[in-house]
């Protein structure tokens, strides 16, 4: 069982959840619930299949992207920074498991 997937969806997720409660940010929710279940389904589909790594790996790879954008922009480490980092962690950890 890929607990490190699941738990990185687990963020995500409530990274979303949590700029809602704080700003009223429908947007953010509506991100946050979405990358969360792709990064869970990613992490289902690594636990039966370790090379299977396509969906997590584009999901992580987004996030890293977007949130990197706004770190840059912001300069605010939570929540920008924190799901960039994580996500760029996630990336390495996924190509470590290709190989």
């Amino acid at each position: 069982m890929d607990l490190v997937g699941f738990g990185y969806a687990a963020l995500v997720t409530f990274g979303g959840i949590w700029g809602y409660k704080r700003k009223g940010s429908v947007p953010s929710l509506i991100a946050g619930l979405l990358f969360g279940f792709l990064a869970g389904y990613g992490a289902y589909r690594v636990s039966n299949d370790r090379r299977d790594v396509k969906l997590s790996l584009f999901t992580a790879f987004l996030l890293a992207t977007i949130m990197g954008v706004r770190f840059k922009r912001s300069k605010k480490i939570m929540p920008a920074g924190l799901v960039a980092g994580l996500s760029l962690m996630m990336i390495l950890r996924l190509v470590l498991l290709l190989l």
